[in-house]
């Protein structure tokens, strides 16, 4: 754990080393508020609540996670400082589970800044606070989930660019794979136990199920299973480099 702790502080300070940092948190801050009061109509819909501002956190994470995370594993790769990394005498799981901690710390801090649109909220209104809570559980998870899978795809390539574009390509599928759109492709040749698993893989359809106010737990297995899963992958692309 001391190593771990070690790796995350190293990795949590270097987001705040350069302005990007704020300029990250500043912009996350612009989009979730103006997705909430302007496009998700929050004065025109007579209710205080914040439904209309988690209903756009999938679509702000596939951008924005990705943006926090390419940056992990490509950099690190770019700059030859990975195998100094591979050399030290910490285990290579110990530094992916340090890495993702600390953007996953990121994100956390980035949702703690929208806490005074809840105080606004109760201000206005009677609104049901743990189905807020429970939103925001929700909402980190699958910040959580989108990282996992971009630190994984960090981690295969030496450019933070591709590593952006691979990120938000897949965080696209998971964020899609619940959609008629998709689901409508697959029914003229897929038997309904690949619909369900597809329609199961959903970042949409999880996240929703978690912001009408219950913590189901399929639906936290499937964010939990696809971090860990997503991590162990990328411990497997970091021992093949390290063996390499």
């Amino acid at each position: 754990m001391r190593t771990i702790a070690l790796i995350f502080r190293r990795e949590f300070a270097a987001y705040f080393a350069t302005p990007l940092a704020a300029v990250f948190l500043a912009i996350f801050l612009a989009l979730a508020a103006g997705m909430t009061f302007f496009v998700a109509g929050f004065f025109d819909r007579g209710q205080a609540d914040m439904s209309g501002f988690f209903l756009w956190h999938p679509w702000l994470y596939l951008v924005l996670m990705p943006a926090i995370a390419m940056r992990l594993w490509a950099e690190e790769r770019r700059g030859g400082t990975i195998e100094l990394l591979m050399t030290l005498p910490v285990r290579p799981w110990q530094i992916v589970v340090g890495k993702w901690l600390a953007a996953w710390a990121f994100a956390a801090l980035a949702l703690i800044l929208t806490m005074p649109l809840w105080i606004t909220v109760n201000m206005l209104g009677n609104p049901d606070n743990g189905v807020i809570f429970a939103s925001y559980i929700g909402s980190w998870l699958m910040a959580g989930s989108f990282l996992a899978i971009s630190a994984c795809i960090s981690a295969l390539t030496k450019s933070q660019v591709l590593a952006f574009i691979g990120s938000a390509a897949v965080g696209f599928i998971f964020t899609m794979a619940g959609f008629d759109l998709v689901l409508a492709g697959l029914r003229s040749w897929a038997p309904p136990v690949v619909l369900d698993v597809v329609r199961s893989m959903s970042f949409i359809g999880n996240f929703q199920r978690i912001t009408d106010g219950v913590l189901e737990v399929p639906s936290l297995i499937f964010f939990i299973s696809l971090i860990c899963f997503a991590l162990w992958l990328n411990v497997r692309a970091i021992e093949v480099k390290k063996a390499a």
